[in-house]
């Protein structure tokens, strides 16, 4: 797999839990000069305050750190007004939004709170048409139309312009949501959780449907969730060791990959300090090392 030479980041997955200091949360994630902020989107989980209404509050508490849903839930939030919601958190944050986007999972969920119900081939045609619509929706143009099968734009106008290109990063799988990420995403963003050949043919995938559209692959951003834990013991497997095994697992993402984000979720009190302090910077200059080598 290629190394697309792109600059590094890492950032926090932060669980929305209502109980948590949420606030207090993002402000240390960008005291510790982490770069992004991702906040997955459940509404439907009675535990977790809701995903765009927190990454609103998280826009007022920070100045410098980037966020986005990881990834936003399509199928309870209608594209045109997350549209409009998005652009609207990036003007007022100085630009710092970007999109992650899922076609939906947990149906009983999503359908016990009036959602619609969609197998795998209608909920990846939503996907697709809700891309069009986004992109519609942040044009700045007048009276836009799109009449789609799930979806549609009759005379919108919209506005306001993002402040900066969101990406669009699709949460996405199989190979036919691979395809369509390939051919209009700017991001890819799988989850790491113990196996990392389905992230390996994954990423195979998504270069083929680059080079199938006429894309460069390096253009999509490759954004890795990893779930595990560091500890100062032994090996546990993949995600689940010392320090020096994330930066060498981290290392083999990003120049055996081709992985350029890295979204770290950890339990514990101890595991964002020592991933920003400890992980983050080693991977950067291992990382840099490597590239230097010939």
């Amino acid at each position: 797999m290629p190394d697309y030479g792109r600059g590094l980041t890492f950032g926090y997955f932060l669980i929305p839990n209502a109980a948590d200091p949420l606030l207090d949360a993002a402000r240390d994630i960008e005291a510790r000069s982490l770069d992004w902020i991702g906040v997955q989107d459940h509404p439907y989980q009675r535990r977790f305050v809701d995903t765009w209404t927190l990454l609103g509050a998280l826009a007022a508490v920070t100045t410098r750190v980037g966020f986005f849903p990881d990834v936003a839930n399509l199928p309870l939030r209608p594209p045109a007004i997350m549209a409009k919601a998005a652009a609207s958190l990036d003007v007022l944050s100085g630009g710092r939004f970007e999109l992650g986007l899922g076609a939906g999972s947990f149906w009983d969920a999503v359908e016990a709170y009036g959602g619609p119900r969609r197998e795998p081939r209608d909920a990846l045609t939503a996907l697709e048409e809700a891309i069009q619509v986004i992109r519609l929706v942040w044009s700045g143009e007048r009276n836009l139309r799109f009449n789609g099968a799930h979806y549609r734009l009759a005379g919108a106008h919209s506005g306001p312009v993002p402040l900066h290109p969101i990406g669009i990063w699709l949460g996405v799988y199989g190979p036919r949501a691979l395809r369509l990420a390939g051919r209009v995403a700017d991001g890819w963003v799988p989850s790491l959780t113990g196996n990392i050949s389905r992230l390996s043919e994954g990423s195979a995938r998504l270069d083929d449907a680059a080079a199938a559209a006429s894309r460069d692959p390096a253009e999509i951003r490759r954004v890795v969730n990893v779930n595990g834990q560091i500890t100062d013991g032994p090996s546990q497997g993949l995600l689940h060791g010392p320090i020096d095994q994330w930066i060498e697992e981290l290392t083999d993402l990003a120049v055996g990959y081709g992985f350029d984000t890295f979204i770290f979720w950890g339990e514990g009190e101890d595991q964002l300090p020592r991933f920003a302090e400890e992980v983050a910077p080693a991977v950067r200059a291992q990382v840099a090392a490597e590239r230097a080598t010939p």
